[in-house]
């Protein structure tokens, strides 16, 4: 067998990191990586470890809009017509998809000639191009338990591996949790996503300033905030007193999650991945516009496995988060149960889970 695994993916870094990951495991078992994705994707994914990119058209499209649908149709074909001929080159062992309108085409292409195919879902709820495609390809893998959305069927064969994450979170598995001191430093992370970041930006600020003054004086405030909100926030902190550092973003995102006590952010399936794999008690803010609600059951299964509390951007205010903070930060031995019950859903290995799929698949499909 040949060992070239042809990966598509593209639209979001959600899609593209743990298409990388697995990239990387199989890389180190000798296998090639050829990346298929859209356009715009296979040309600016230049730290993704693949020996070529093959650009393919590809669109997505609104429900209700016929002319989009008839247009992003016409693209999808092209792109099936355009992996097919390359495949015919490059003869890929299996073709392993994760989702979004840019891994369509290759898929397609590697299911119309009859190739091993896999997809790898990221969330609790099948998104949109894997749910059309799943009951088609050879294999389907999933990170968390519950696969929502999905065929009946699919999800009754679908293989629960995980979500591949960061090699330094990866490493925060084997770190225990331990809970603030009395009377001493507490440390408070808070992330963001790109969508909908403002509302963490300008709330958590407004929501730390009503804690308690003795719970502020403790407090060590990390957050990434939006570069419009920042003197706001830096303001607001330093009239409550409280330590604090802002900035857009933040690099090394794995020392800051293994000193803190407490997780505050979004829960895309990266994040709620990255947060079992610390062993880290959260916060989780559904997106509230995330399609199929996708975050908010990301967050469920966290919350389910007692891992998290959940705070709906529907109900959430500056009074409602301060008071969950207060309840929370007040109560270190509830921290380390929580910090218990999110690792208890982690998988740390999810990535070499993911490879020894792809190679089971591929070599099965030879017999």
């Amino acid at each position: 067998m040949r060992k070239i695994a042809v990966v598509a993916a593209g639209g979001t870094g959600g899609h593209l990191f743990p298409a990388q990951a697995l990239a990387e495991a199989l890389i180190a078992r000798g296998w090639r990586i050829i990346l298929a994705s859209d356009e715009r994707v296979a040309g600016f994914a230049g730290s993704f470890p693949a020996e070529m990119r093959i650009g393919l058209s590809a669109r997505t499209f609104k429900s209700g809009d016929p002319v989009g649908m008839a247009l992003a149709g016409m693209a999808i074909v092209r792109g099936v017509l355009q992996a097919r001929t390359a495949f015919k080159k490059i003869d890929p062992a299996i073709v392993v998809g994760f989702g979004g309108y840019p891994s369509v085409p290759g898929l397609l292409a590697g299911i119309t000639q009859n190739r091993p195919t896999m997809i790898h879902e990221q969330n609790a709820v099948m998104g949109r191009a894997n749910r059309r495609l799943a009951s088609h390809v050879t294999t389907v893998a999933c990170a968390f338990p519950s696969l929502q959305k999905a065929p009946p069927k699919v999800a009754e064969r679908a293989v629960l591996v995980g979500n591949p994450i960061r090699p330094e979170i990866q490493a925060l598995f084997d770190e225990p949790y331990v809970a603030p001191e009395p009377d001493g430093p507490i440390r408070l992370l808070i992330t963001g996503g790109s969508q909908g970041a403002r509302l963490l930006s300008e709330l958590m600020p407004e929501a730390i300033r009503q804690l308690p003054e003795g719970l502020r004086a403790r407090l060590k405030v990390q957050q990434q905030t939006r570069p419009e909100s920042m003197d706001a926030a830096r303001a607001i902190y330093a009239d409550a007193l409280v330590e604090a550092e802002i900035a857009p973003f933040f690099r090394d995102m794995a020392s800051r999650l293994k000193s803190a006590h407490l997780v505050i952010g979004r829960s895309g399936a990266g994040s709620v991945c990255e947060f079992a794999v610390a062993g880290k008690p959260a916060i989780l803010i559904p997106l509230a516009i995330a399609l199929d609600d996708d975050q908010g059951q990301n967050a469920q299964v966290m919350a389910d496995a007692g891992g998290a509390e959940i705070a709906r951007e529907s109900q959430l205010t500056v009074d409602s988060m301060s008071g969950a903070l207060a309840k929370l930060l007040s109560n270190p031995a509830r921290l380390t149960r929580m910090a218990a019950g999110a690792r208890s859903i982690a998988r740390p290995d999810a990535a070499e889970r993911l490879a020894d799929l792809v190679e089971k698949t591929a070599m099965e499909a030879r017999r």
